[in-house]
């Protein structure tokens, strides 16, 4: 089976290039499949979120290209939906609706103090941003702010039903090991709680390779012992570039791929037609 991705950006959100550049450059390198999933539009200004008058258009040029590609590349529609409380996010059934989405993934970029219900740490973007919000949001309580950000991500499974959940652990990346360890009990803990929902409500858990081709990361989100939990507990995973320029569109697939058959994943999840179907590990080989 050729290459694929159900995690990509285009130029309607923070990527850097056009759908159809995507496209073009999918069918250059044998890919079989291409999800948009751009980020969708948030109640707030920011500058990598699509604009709300811009959802129309994104409809019309994804499906555009995918009558154009017909026959040569299968191309679906989603969004990467931020969660932050049923409060503060607008509903995810709301953008399947208005989006004509073939699915949908969530994520958590920002977390949200329910004490304070004000700013919002940012877990993107320039390192310094990480420890400035976590003071200004949570008064430097890290382990306060990543328990928070995992009942965020808790609260997102069971009240929006995400189809794929992004970058689960991302919360990790601009910490580097500053305020807290991953060995830590409580980390522990809330990850294993968080995986508990996560396995019960059937969600899919992407292996976002993005912090590790962008040198942001020594390793995927989520990380080896975290996927090799998700493997025990049969939580479907997938292979996620997360794309943001076309030249990216399989880096890190294959070393993806290595991994999750060493760890004895026996499946991966793909998206086909109308709905998300299981295909042995094995039978995923990239073009040579």
């Amino acid at each position: 089976m050729p290459y694929f991705s159900f995690h990509t950006h285009s130029d309607f959100c923070d990527g850097k290039a056009s759908v159809e550049e995507v496209c073009q450059k999918a069918l250059e390198l044998g890919f079989s499949a291409v999800g948009f999933s751009s980020h969708a539009p948030v109640a707030f200004d920011t500058t990598w979120a699509m604009q709300f008058q811009n959802l129309e258009s994104y409809i019309k040029e994804v499906n555009r290209c995918r009558l154009k590609y017909r026959g040569q590349l299968n191309i679906y529609r989603s969004l990467e939906t931020d969660f932050v409380s049923q409060t503060r996010s607008i509903p995810f059934s709301t953008y399947r609706n208005l989006g004509q989405l073939d699915y949908i993934i969530g994520s958590v970029h920002l977390v949200n103090n329910p004490e304070k219900n004000g700013d919002l740490w940012f877990l993107d973007g320039p390192v310094e941003n990480y420890e400035k919000g976590l003071k200004a949001c949570f008064d430097g309580d890290i382990k306060k702010a990543v328990t928070q950000y995992y009942r965020q991500i808790q609260e997102m499974v069971l009240t929006q039903k995400p189809d794929l959940i992004a970058h689960m652990d991302k919360v990790v990346m601009n910490n580097k090991g500053r305020f807290f360890s991953e060995e830590e009990e409580w980390y522990q803990s809330i990850m294993e709680e968080t995986l508990q929902i996560i396995a019960k409500a059937g969600v899919i858990i992407e292996v976002n390779t993005r912090g590790v081709y962008r040198g942001k990361y020594h390793t995927w989100f989520p990380n080896e012992q975290v996927i090799s939990r998700c493997i025990e507990l049969n939580i479907p995973l997938t292979i996620s570039v997360d794309a943001h320029h076309p030249d990216e569109l399989n880096a890190g697939f294959d070393e993806a791929l290595t991994m999750l058959k060493k760890a004895g994943c026996p499946s991966l999840s793909f998206f086909e037609g109308k709905s998300w179907k299981q295909i042995p590990i094995n039978d995923v080989i990239p073009n040579d």
